[in-house]
């Protein structure tokens, strides 16, 4: 993943910014909840795309 592009990303709900997780290859927003994928180094901004975090994903971020 490209770091210029990671600089300057972010949540398209509510424009947080991303945490970048390199071996699930997802960008993580942590204000909702969403894990948004990463595929063939093309981050999918979607929001239909996206994962809810589990209770215990989210813990671990803090």
């Amino acid at each position: 993943m490209d770091k210029k592009l990671l600089d300057i990303l972010a949540c398209p709900l509510c424009k947080s910014p991303l945490i970048y997780k390199k071996e699930q290859q997802e960008l993580i927003c942590k204000a909702d909840r969403l894990a948004f994928p990463i595929r063939d180094d093309i981050p999918v901004m979607l929001e239909d795309e996206a994962r809810k975090l589990t209770l215990q994903e989210y813990d671990a971020l803090s």
